[in-house]
């Protein structure tokens, strides 16, 4: 079987399920493969399809034939079709240091290697912007206000600008960070923010990192007085890049966000409580005492909570 001539690939939308059931019931038949793309977007399809597979089962497929997918994280989901799907998760990653290899690694090496040193130092500290927007979003409301949907695409789009912009200013050697910073802190990652002071923020950040200065292997770590340091390296090769971020990119600190060290605090204290709820709601309802000097599971986590809310206090 050609994979390319049997694949049929449909990115969900409006009108969009009249073309899914077409290729779903040529595809069972004729044992071909079907992508469904985004079908978090229709849930009410969803409830249909469930439906539509049942009947495939009773029917008899082709052995070959196979449905594929995708979706955001979506409670309109029937379980019916989760339970009998095998499941794959593109779990981001935690922490500045796994998000920002993860943001630079994105671009390919041979790709990286033909720009000249200008673009692959500010592409570098671009990757950094990237990945401290998105840590940003896990300190709640004092990351930022609302919780924005910051993706790779807009890291993509950004570095595409940039090597264009650069590429027409290249005869007067000088580089446009006034439109650089327009375009990313506006549009790119400004287009998601609908916050006034979170726009600030991003704004300020852009003016901080986005200069002449980065060209002289400034300190990327806003405001920290050569408290926490981590320099823009000079231009390298792409290896080079990923080595000096995996030795030199100092253990993670609030500071790299451009807030006070304090902000750590309440973020693991929140998240050690949810992680407690969560061992609370897993306990078995019928558990009980177990007679005298048994400690439920609930007393336990309790307990425990009430000795990190005075040991805060105390701090």
């Amino acid at each position: 079987m050609d994979p390319i001539k049997h694949l049929h690939t449909i990115a969900l939308g409006q009108g969009q399920d009249v073309v899914a059931n077409a290729k779903l019931d040529m595809a069972h038949k004729e044992g071909h493969w079907v992508m469904l793309q985004n079908v978090h977007l229709m849930p009410d399809f969803l409830l249909d399809l469930e439906k539509k597979l049942a009947q495939f089962a009773l029917e008899g497929s082709d052995p070959n034939f196979r449905l594929f997918l995708t979706s955001d994280p979506s409670n309109a989901i029937p379980i019916g079709l989760l339970e009998r799907s095998i499941k794959l998760t593109n779990e981001p990653p935690a922490g500045l240091k796994a998000n920002l290899l993860r943001a630079f690694t994105f671009f390919l090496r041979e790709e990286f290697e033909e720009n000249d040193t200008k673009v692959k130092t500010i592409l570098f500290s671009l990757c950094y912007f990237h990945s401290m927007m998105l840590e940003r979003r896990k300190f709640g409301s004092k990351g930022f206000n609302m919780i924005y949907p910051f993706s790779i695409g807009d890291l993509r789009d950004s570095a595409v600008v940039l090597k264009a912009y650069l590429e027409s200013n290249a005869a007067s050697g000088k580089i446009p960070w006034d439109d650089l910073r327009y375009i990313f802190g506006e549009i790119m990652y400004g287009g998601h923010i609908v916050d006034d002071v979170d726009r600030i923020f991003c704004n300020g950040f852009l003016e901080f990192l986005m200069n002449d200065n980065l060209l002289d292997e400034a300190n990327m770590f806003p405001f920290t007085d050569g408290k926490a340091v981590f320099k823009c390296p000079a231009p390298t090769t792409y290896e080079k890049y990923i080595e000096y971020i995996e030795t030199e990119l100092p253990p993670e600190t609030p500071l790299a966000f451009g807030m006070h060290p304090n902000a750590e605090i309440d973020f693991r204290t929140t998240q050690c409580e949810n992680l407690f709820k969560l061992l609370v709601e897993l306990q078995p309802k019928d558990t009980g005492s177990g007679g005298e000097g048994g400690d439920t599971v609930q007393s336990k986590v309790s307990e425990f909570m009430g000795r990190v809310a005075d040991e805060a206090q105390l701090d």
